[in-house]
């Protein structure tokens, strides 16, 4: 870590913080990513159940994020209002249903309708988990910290993409249901079984933490309120939202969730198509073993690329060389001449996706704090998962239009690039922020003079 905490009772608190919340925090998220990404693998099958087109499945994908904008500041709002372990444990229990409801679509406009009401139910658990987040971590630690949440993103496409694969391959005719209904169904009910979970498990804020001695909740309590009352931050909701910089992180963060959707909903479907490019077929659980790959490279990297930001202090170039890696390289992969060198280059790209997200977190709390949290935290991530529906509907309409993958992928790769331009030059008039922030972490975590 960049600063060391030096108070072994600091020390105590936050190795008991990250080893209750981050694990649990992380499978939540882990079933969340998959529950909003598994119809990437349904598509293989589902298409032609469905009678959906390229631009028909891209529309279905992206629904999701009309009904997860529209209702995200109001539902980090009320986590503010209500506390994590209420809302969150709603939260999943109420996506759980809908997702495994997925599984008895009888048309696309069916499957159009759940798909926004998924987006509706899950709206508010991404930014309400990292707003949770500021509650418990120092800003000089919640980079790495922030990293080993987020690598549930990769984990999930690593570890879900053979399930699905083996779930639609080998369950097919179970309970009477095709096999892609059957994966909807299974994958959806253990959101319910963590949201109940949550009731009893998470805890609201420090100062309620019994499993925390009466030292190591002051020290936490102490920390973090010295490091909301630096520099300029909006309070206010309404001002939070009409922040230019709130906006403009929002902006940043489209080019990488466009990224990440691109890979994530059409990497089975550009697998599926080395058969007719390199006469190199496979079957749905080793097309999910083959996408596998690059998410694993990436949730090491990610891990590993977090902790050296946290080390060095350093974070706008942590965030605008990998997402300038991976908009160098997803439009070229393509063109390449082999099933290993299209997937070596596309394991770069999730590389430099993965670790370009844990950073990015770093930013929207330098800006904001208490209920302008809520709400900037949550419009910033609505304004960047726009590119959820963006990403997968554009690629889809331009590989019709086109007859193939690789405009649309052209497209991923400039957003990228504009995502590492505008992070440069938003955070250098900000340059001194992060000394400033941490000399405040590091006063606040002193042992207390006696």
């Amino acid at each position: 870590m960049a600063h060391p905490v030096a108070d072994p009772v600091g020390r105590s608190a936050l190795r008991k913080v990250a080893w209750r919340l981050v694990p649990f925090l992380g499978l939540l998220y882990f079933v969340n990513y998959l529950d909003r990404t598994n119809i990437g693998f349904a598509k293989l099958t589902m298409s032609e159940d469905l009678g959906l087109t390229e631009t028909m499945f891209g529309l279905a994908s992206g629904l999701f994020f009309i009904g997860y904008l529209f209702f995200e500041v109001p539902s980090n709002l009320a986590l503010h209002r209500f506390g994590a372990r209420r809302w969150i444990a709603r939260i999943m229990v109420s996506w759980g249903i809908v997702a495994s409801a997925m599984a008895f679509v009888p048309s696309a406009g069916w499957l159009y309708t759940l798909r926004v009401l998924l987006g509706i139910a899950e709206a508010g658990f991404f930014p309400g988990v990292l707003l949770y987040l500021t509650w418990w971590l120092p800003r000089a630690q919640r980079v790495q910290l922030i990293g080993a949440f987020l690598v549930a993103v990769p984990l999930s496409s690593a570890l879900g993409a053979p399930l699905s694969g083996a779930v639609i391959q080998y369950a097919d005719g179970l309970f009477g249901l095709e096999g892609w209904r059957v994966m909807f169904l299974v994958e959806g009910l253990p959101a319910v079984l963590l949201g109940v979970a949550c009731w009893f498990y998470l805890t609201d804020r420090p100062a309620d933490a019994r499993w925390l001695t009466p030292g190591e909740r002051g020290w936490l309590d102490r920390t973090i309120a010295a490091e909301g009352g630096t520099g300029h931050r909006e309070a206010s909701p309404w001002r939070a939202m009409g922040s230019p910089r709130v906006v403009a992180l929002g902006f940043v963060y489209f080019g990488v969730v466009y990224g990440l959707y691109a890979v994530s909903f059409f990497l089975p479907t550009v697998v599926a198509g080395f058969a007719e490019r390199f006469d190199a077929s496979y079957s749905i659980f080793e097309t999910g073993a083959i996408v596998a790959v690059p998410f694993l490279a990436g949730a090491v990297t990610m891990v590993l690329w977090s902790r050296h930001s946290d080390r060095t202090g350093e974070r706008r170039w942590h965030l605008a060389l990998p997402a300038a890696l991976g908009g160098v390289t997803i439009p070229v992969a393509l063109y390449l001449d082999s099933p290993f060198t299209v997937m070596a280059v596309i394991t770069l790209t999730a590389v430099g996706i993965c670790c370009a997200l844990p950073v990015f977190w770093h930013f929207p709390p330098l800006l904001l704090t208490g209920a302008g949290a809520a709400a900037g935290i949550a419009l910033i991530n609505s304004l960047g998962n726009t590119a959820g529906f963006a990403a997968p509907y554009i690629t889809g309409w331009v590989s019709d239009a086109t007859g193939s993958i690789r405009p649309a992928l052209w497209l991923v790769g400039v957003a990228m690039l504009l995502s590492a331009a505008a992070i440069l030059l938003l955070s250098r008039s900000r340059a001194g922020e992060d000394d400033g922030a941490a000399r405040v972490s590091r006063e606040a975590a002193r042992p207390a003079a006696r």
